[in-house]
């Protein structure tokens, strides 16, 4: 895991350059798949899976046999473990919950808003190099709490044309029985425009993979979408208090989920770097995703070495990261200075996997830098916010001149007509 200076990761990161030259390819194959799931539907379906996943499918719907052997293999522990998450998750985000309201002015004027749940929510669970059972409970859970009345899931099944079976008992506990075996770029497709068998959603969540996270981009406008998340990211701001084993085994829990994932270390002092890369390299002989992890670590890892904290939470606020760990003696007295991240972790002990798996706030995290002006997916994603406006004749009649006034100036004089032949009639 490669040392640096703050001096020169701010070199490194002000020279960086955001052309990937295979955007341009990605796109050709994600807007191919979309066009021909739009013209041929569940055909398409069909046929993608068995040409991306190997799978040949008599049904998209997963069969209620498959749910009933899910639930025969799961161990109890883990019936017990999704319970607990799915408990604090609820509880978390049922804070979140938004009402309509309505105020009362002079002249008898009301104004408000008026929130309304999402009809249709699609949530995409990703497969592929891991199940994730925790995404179930995070995408889901919210869209129930503000009120989604149909919530559908995709993911991808495996050669054998079966749906993870973990994926389907988290599902099974909150309420949730369709699911659809279909993953990828055409899993959104299906999702956005609809097919003989899954039925237009108004919204589609979830993280997925670079297919995925393209295609939700290019429906984006037909439906809405939570993000467009890019791998995962950990930064961790250590100071020389810190435990380097602690701050080496967060960093490779990252690390752990594909080659691009990244994993930085911020810290105070050099012998704690050359400490916390010593930890990476010991660890990561250990774990069984020994080779993603590696390709992660070299390609995107690094121990960054800053004059003080101060200078710590700025390299931090560059970096806006989905995850970030303050591992450092005194972490409230450092919050403040923190601007951007997705979610904040404080202290020794709120490693990241807690807030991936069980304290309750949502796991699914803005990416990419995006935290400076983006947040993790709520309650507040799955619901529309209508205005509400009540003007009775008295106060539309003070309000009409400088109404007129202001449409003029703009050139748009059938807004002042709209005002005006009201006054004529008065």
């Amino acid at each position: 895991m490669k040392i640096i200076t703050a001096e020169e990761f701010a070199k490194k990161w002000n020279d960086r350059t955001e052309i990937d030259t295979n955007e341009a390819a990605l796109d050709e194959t994600v807007l191919e798949i979309i066009r021909t799931v739009r013209e041929k539907k569940d055909a398409a379906l069909y046929a993608y899976t068995e040409q991306f996943d190997g799978a040949t499918l008599d049904d998209l719907l997963v069969p209620e046999e498959e749910f009933s052997e899910a639930e025969k293999i799961a161990a109890p522990e883990l019936v017990t473990a999704l319970k607990e998450a799915a408990e604090n998750i609820r509880n978390y985000h049922s804070e979140q919950n938004e009402k309509s309201w309505m105020i009362s002015q002079d002249k008898g004027i009301l104004l408000g808003q008026k929130v309304t749940p999402i009809e249709r929510v699609g949530a995409y669970i990703p497969g592929g190099k891991a199940a994730y059972p925790s995404t179930v409970l995070m995408t889901i859970i919210p869209a129930q709490i503000a009120g989604v009345e149909e919530i559908t899931i995709t993911t991808p099944p495996d050669k054998d044309g079966k749906v993870n079976p973990y994926v389907l008992l988290a599902a099974k506990l909150i309420g949730v029985e369709r699911i659809y075996k279909v993953g990828g770029a055409q899993a959104i497709a299906a999702l956005a425009y609809g097919t003989e068998t899954i039925k237009r959603v108004d919204k589609i969540v979830g993280p997925g993979n670079a297919y995925v996270a393209r295609a939700k981009k290019w429906v984006y406008g037909t439906v809405g979408i939570d993000m467009i998340a890019g791998p995962s990211e950990i930064c961790v701001i250590a100071d020389a208090e810190a435990n380097p084993r602690y701050v080496a085994a967060d960093l490779l829990s990252q690390a752990e989920h594909d080659e691009s994932a990244s994993a930085i270390c911020v810290t105070t002092s050099k012998e704690q770097a050359v400490a916390i890369q010593k930890q990476v390299a010991e660890q990561t002989e250990k774990l069984e995703r020994k080779e993603i992890i590696q390709a992660s670590i070299e390609t995107n890892g690094k121990i960054i070495i800053a004059k003080d904290l101060t200078e710590a939470a700025n390299v931090s606020n560059k970096i806006a990261p989905e995850h970030l760990e303050l591992m450092v003696e005194h972490p409230i007295e450092l919050l403040p200075k923190i601007k951007h991240a997705g979610a904040i972790f404080l202290g020794n002990y709120s490693p990241e996997p807690l807030g991936d798996y069980f304290a309750g706030p949502n796991h699914t995290l803005p990416t990419s830098g995006t935290a400076r002006f983006a947040s993790g997916l709520g309650v507040y994603d799955f619901v529309t916010r209508s205005t509400i406006i009540s003007y009775p004749q008295e106060a539309f009649v003070a309000a009409s001149e400088s109404i007129k006034t202001l449409a003029t100036v703009e050139g748009l004089t059938a807004h002042a007509n709209s005002i005006q032949v009201r006054k004529d009639e008065l």
